[in-house]
């Protein structure tokens, strides 16, 4: 099927999927799982969506007619922009719809602000579809709540709307929800803390989909891969929790059943999630993950010091001397470690950034990032910084610091909370110099020998200098010259990152039969999304 990025031809009605983005690079490193998703959760009614990925390409508006529907995901980092798109595609009369994290939080800012006819908040696998529908009658609702569907809900990707050579890797979403409760994260009061697992099946069907049109990078696009701690399950145990261990066993055994299906895929293809620190004391779960190819993961570390970790409410991590050692032990079962750290904590102190790169150095972190306290909406951290703003409240212009997304990035703050000892600035200075540090090119080369062979150690270098380029040079920076600078910088690293990272197709790679009578169809989806456009008989001149 021809990808969907090409230019609008006249005719019905269009559906259209938007991911804004203020950074265009022309290729991108991690496929927009959402895009997809929603693509597959658009109505056959409708025909195949156009989906717009500007952080590839900015929209072009001569695309939207009236009477299209246009889906915009916002989350708190886009959301100025996604605005904007609402704003332009609403003035060439087309129904404008939002989503995603920050529209949930947020609804009446979509209106507001993004003149948006309808939002859809939390999970839209089932809404959108609702939404669409209703706009093609031409009466849409002005909220539909997607709440938190069950897993076996959970829509596999439209992977065959994407366009050719654009993405490095493909995302596949396998469970929603955190248990944990971290300060600064709001995953687990949107997506919810008990895990919503998908079935391997739909799982290992959506990836082999993947690699027959040529992706073996494949990043597990979950919340926290590692639901259920050792921990969980003494405590449960301990408790005589009878019905709680084995909702938990169960979890985790379905756990390893997809890391076992995982293991069976052919043996160049690459995985990478997200985990939390704990999973560092189960060696039975990292060694299933290496035989599963699942070859990285990115880990919250936050903080190198107790007190650090205390103040984000993550002081189930190690710290110090303990803190290296674990971070070790997830390579020594060969699993690599993307560490996640946090600067501006009001526990922070000026030498706390050379402590803290040494320590990333120490372990043996494969990559990194070094990101500002920034308080996210739905977080603890937010509401209390809220509160506290309320008593004398902080403007950029007539915009409240507590709705810093909508202030012009270029006049937009770096650091929103002020700190006890170190000023924004200073802070900001201090992470650059970590990043320039952790991402030097001697640095960069000596941790690329963890691959097997000099075209993987050639990717592990651009791949490295990209990630750099794109979070820390167009993120951190203040100066325009610069971060435009590396704005070309980081679209040519990632033309060239690319190609080492294509592999050939495998079409005739196949799923496995699986012998549930879930296998034959193990995300059953609604019934209004297989309705065929001839068999519809709602009216698309609408508006």
């Amino acid at each position: 099927m021809k990808p969907s990025l090409a230019r609008r031809k006249p005719g019905p009605i269009q559906v259209h999927l938007v991911n804004p983005s203020d950074n265009s690079f022309g290729t991108a490193v991690i496929t927009p799982r959402w895009l997809f998703v929603l693509a597959a959760a658009t109505p056959a009614v409708a025909g195949d969506p156009l989906l717009v990925d500007e952080s590839l390409e900015p929209i072009d508006p001569d695309t939207i007619s009236p009477g299209d529907i246009v889906g915009i995901s916002v989350h708190t980092g886009n959301a100025l922009r996604g605005y904007a798109v609402g704003r332009i595609a609403r003035a060439r009369g087309a129904w404008v719809i939002y989503g995603g994290i920050h529209a949930t939080l947020f609804p009446e800012e979509c209106y507001d602000r993004g003149e948006a006819h309808a939002v859809v908040k939390g999970d839209g696998d089932i809404a959108w579809g609702k939404c669409v529908l209703d706009c093609i009658a031409g009466s849409p609702e002005r909220l539909y709540d997607g709440g938190r569907i069950g897993g076996t809900e959970f829509l596999a990707a439209r992977w065959d709307l994407m366009p050719p050579n654009k993405y490095m890797w493909a995302s596949v979403q396998t469970i929603r929800g955190c248990p944990k409760h971290c300060s600064f994260c709001s995953v687990w009061r949107t997506d919810g803390q008990q895990p919503r697992q998908r079935a391997f099946q739909s799982v290992v069907d959506e990836i082999v989909d993947l690699r027959r049109i040529g992706f073996r990078y494949i990043a597990l696009a979950d919340d926290n891969f590692y639901p259920v701690t050792l921990t969980d399950l003494r405590l449960a145990r301990e408790q005589n929790n009878l019905a709680k261990l084995e909702e938990l066993t169960a979890i985790r055994k379905e756990r390893f059943q997809l890391m076992e299906e995982l293991s069976k895929l052919p043996k160049d293809m690459v995985f990478f999630t997200q985990i939390t620190m704990e999973a560092g004391e189960d060696g039975e779960y990292l060694d299933a993950m290496r035989r599963a190819n699942i070859k990285g993961a990115l880990v919250g570390v936050e903080a190198v010091t107790p007190e650090g970790l205390k103040a984000v409410f993550k002081d189930f991590n190690y710290s110090g001397e303990a803190l290296a050692r674990q971070l070790q032990t997830f390579k020594q079962h060969g699993v690599h470690v993307l560490g996640s750290f946090i600067f501006g904590l009001p526990t922070d102190k000026p030498e706390t950034f050379d402590a803290t790169v040494e320590m990333a150095l120490k372990a043996g972190v494969t990559f990194a990032q070094f990101v500002m306290m920034t308080p996210f909406p739905g977080t603890v951290d937010f509401g209390r910084w809220e509160k506290e703003q309320a008593k004398a409240p902080t403007l950029v212009g007539d915009i409240p610091i507590t709705r810093y997304w909508l202030i012009p990035t270029e006049v937009r703050p770096k650091m929103f909370t002020p700190h006890p000892s170190m000023s924004s600035d200073e802070i900001r200075e201090r992470t650059q110099r970590v990043w320039d540090r952790f991402y030097d090119w001697g640095a960069i080369w000596t941790r690329s020998s963890c691959v097997p062979n000099l075209r993987a150690r050639v990717a592990f270098v651009l791949l490295s200098k990209l990630y750099r380029q794109m979070y820390a040079g167009t993120g951190i920076s203040t100066d325009s010259a610069r971060r435009k600078k590396s704005k070309r910088w980081a679209r040519w690293i990632a033309a060239q990152t690319r190609k080492l990272f294509s592999a050939a197709p495998m079409p005739e790679l196949q799923s496995p039969a699986w012998n549930l009578a879930l296998a034959t169809n193990p995300t059953a989806s609604p019934a209004f999304l297989r309705t065929s456009r001839a068999e519809a008989d709602t009216p698309f001149n609408v508006l």
